[in-house]
């Protein structure tokens, strides 16, 4: 990915480099973009709810990661969440890019940290991953708003978009920019949430079903979709936000989240054996979509003949 890739996120345009920063190349436009920490960041803060001034006091951006303490917390505290498809979607992502042949392109949607089962992605040589959040993150390349990304259109091969629709005001607009910036034949994977409850605080906006999610994605082609996270997860979720609803100090929901974490950690694995019912599938945690970018939306009366669930009692 080089400068000839990147166009203004105002208007369009191309940008171009000097002077320790990005500026966009319309004279109508004008844009200038700061390049901070050696990471650019193409925010048009016009239309963006993320201001620059938000990057230049830390690495993280407030109220996006947590403390050092936090972090070693989330080692050491059982998780009460599990993914249980990413590893086999990104290997089959991988083998897909690798079948087109040639040098791929990929676009990290909410890259800053690397996600859960991508570690096949980061090995493959042929593979540049270009890994874009809203804050300066330890894998950041660009700091960016993934509803007006600043690449040309065509110009990627894969896009990823792991937990991080939920967490953007407009997912709709995000998924036409996703499809945007995607070769012919390019390729999305996407995880998002159903049943699960705010989290990232005032950062937190939509949930999908299945078909939702689906439709969300109605300009691919499906290659698989299905459940990410089942049931057994969102009681665990549950159960933990029931008793958080009772306390309001910092310390105390600390606490009560560590004790939730090793009381229902265990929920998770009924998920191993519930998935195989499709009934578990109106009460998922969070649901994926593989697809392949199309030029002909799906209809929706065939949208209504994917539905996958239990029924109406």
């Amino acid at each position: 990915m080089t400068a000839d890739d990147l166009i203004c996120p105002r208007c369009s345009a191309s940008v171009r480099m000097g002077g320790g920063h990005y500026a966009c190349a319309s004279a109508t436009c004008g844009a200038a973009y700061p390049v901070i920490r050696g990471v650019p960041v193409l925010i048009d803060e016009g239309k963006s709810v993320f201001r620059v001034s938000d990057l230049t006091g830390s690495a993280d951006a407030p109220g996006f990661r947590g403390s050092l303490l936090f972090r070693i917390g989330k080692k050491i505290v059982p998780s009460i969440s599990h993914n249980l498809e990413a590893a086999k979607n990104y290997s089959e992502l991988a083998r897909l890019l690798r079948q087109a042949g040639g040098k791929a392109t990929i676009l990290v949607i909410g890259g800053g940290v690397a996600g859960q089962g991508i570690d096949e992605l980061l090995a493959e040589p042929s593979f540049e991953l270009v890994e874009t959040d809203v804050y300066l993150g330890p894998r950041t390349n660009f700091v960016c708003d993934a509803h007006d990304l600043p690449f040309r259109s065509g110009s990627y091969d894969a896009v990823i978009a792991q937990a991080v629709l939920e967490h953007v005001v407009d997912p709709g607009r995000v998924a036409a920019e996703i499809h945007r910036v995607l070769k012919p034949q390019g390729l999305v994977y996407a995880e998002t949430p159903f049943m699960q409850q705010v989290h990232m605080g005032r950062h937190d906006f939509t949930r999908y079903t299945y078909l939702g999610h689906r439709r969300l994605f109605r300009g691919f082609t499906e290659i698989r979709s299905g459940m990410v996270s089942g049931p057994g997860e969102t009681l665990a979720w549950a159960l933990k936000y029931f008793f958080l609803s009772f306390v309001s100090t910092r310390p105390l929901r600390i606490g009560v989240a560590v004790l939730s974490h090793c009381l229902f950690f265990w929920l998770k694995y009924f998920d191993h054996w519930i998935r195989r019912n499709d009934a578990s599938f109106d009460s998922a945690s969070a649901f994926y979509f593989l697809g392949r970018r199309s030029g002909t939306p799906l209809d929706d009366r065939e949208l209504l003949r994917l539905y996958r669930g239990g029924g109406v009692f």
